[in-house]
């Protein structure tokens, strides 16, 4: 094998274009949670990262519109991992863009399905445990007045996620080129985006019931028993209320209702019933 056959094989080598577009997904990135919002999360930043990739492979107008339409959906994950993500995405469309007959869809059932395990590892390492080491390190330091305290706690924190945030786009990228092409021509790519279908509904239904809260305050007097409304609802189907009024939100926006509309009725609602007792 010649040296040039070595260095393409190499994981993290790309080819001039690919190498400069993927630059500018990394980079783009690494803002990460800059826009969050309860709406679609991290889907602003995940957009404007996937823009390069969208204006070199997509030349028609209707198709970047599709294209930046697709990657405008709710999104959520660790900063440090949001490139893997992206860098998956960049090779999906790529694939995209040279097969008409390629399913879409996938781009965003692999995006949520990706989510909850990725996030899972992501705040595990560079929470969970970076952020302890460096502040053990670092109070340690500080606590013998030397500079090194916030300076190591600083570095501790910074080199790995910065490492993860440039170099995961291009793994990422560079396998999944070539991972759902192989897929791709064994029929394989259709049945993972069901199970990853799957997946992504499981993420976004769990995320509804953990992060929407909904209680109902309403208690009855039956012959001297206190009988609590909300305890009789969990006992029949815990967490009914919250999903309900996420599938109601769902089927308003669906409607072109706008989100900050139904933020301001849900407050309003809110604020008069807390008054009322009622939640």
């Amino acid at each position: 094998m010649t040296k040039t056959e070595e260095k393409k094989n190499n994981l993290l080598y790309l080819e001039p274009e690919d190498d400069k577009m993927i630059r500018k997904v990394a980079w783009r990135s690494m803002i990460g949670a800059g826009s969050y919002n309860y709406e679609n999360m991290q889907a602003l930043v995940f957009l404007y990262a996937m823009i390069p990739v969208i204006k070199r492979y997509y030349q028609k107008t209707e198709e970047r519109i599709e294209a930046y339409k697709r990657h405008f959906t709710l999104f959520n994950v660790t900063p440090a991992l949001f490139g893997f993500v992206s860098g998956l995405a960049a090779s999906m469309e790529k694939i995209a863009s040279q097969d008409k007959n390629y399913d879409v869809s996938s781009i965003n059932a692999i995006k949520s399905s990706l989510m909850g395990p990725l996030s899972g590892i992501g705040d595990s390492i560079f929470w969970g445990a970076l952020k302890v080491v460096a502040t053990g390190v670092g109070v340690s330091f500080a606590a013998q007045g030397s500079i090194l305290g916030p300076v190591l706690y600083f570095l501790i924190n910074f080199i790995p996620g910065m490492m993860a945030k440039l170099l995961l786009p291009r793994i990422s990228f560079k396998m999944g080129t070539e991972f759902f092409t192989s897929m791709e021509k064994s029929g394989t790519i259709s049945l993972v985006t069901k199970l990853c279908n799957v997946v992504g509904l499981m993420t976004i239904g769990a995320m509804a019931t953990s992060m929407v809260k909904m209680n109902l305050a309403w208690e009855m007097n039956l012959s001297g028993n206190i009988l609590n409304l909300q305890s009789v609802i969990d006992s029949i189907l815990p967490q009914a209320l919250p999903v309900g009024l996420t599938l109601l939100m769902f089927k308003y926006l669906k409607k072109d209702v706008k989100p900050m509309t139904l933020m301001c009725i849900l407050i309003i609602v809110g604020i008069v019933s807390s008054y009322f007792g009622i939640m």
